[in-house]
């Protein structure tokens, strides 16, 4: 069930990435939503798609915390 909620996270994050702001306030939303082994999975998920999509790289300070 757990597994299930985190490829939703990314499903959701992956449609919305056009949108910085909206992208900011899902990825807020799994953080408080995923255990935290899942947290550090998306950590690095979203580091590697802000290699891809720069503009979404100002998300990433709300990693750092």
């Amino acid at each position: 069930m757990a597994r299930a909620m985190f490829d939703y996270t990314k499903t959701v994050l992956k449609k919305v990435s056009f949108d910085v702001n909206l992208f900011t306030r899902e990825m807020l939303k799994a953080l408080n939503r995923l255990l935290p082994h899942e947290i550090e999975e998306l950590k690095i998920w979203i580091q590697s798609l802000t290699v891809m999509q720069p503009e979404l790289q100002p998300c990433l300070i709300h990693l750092k915390s």
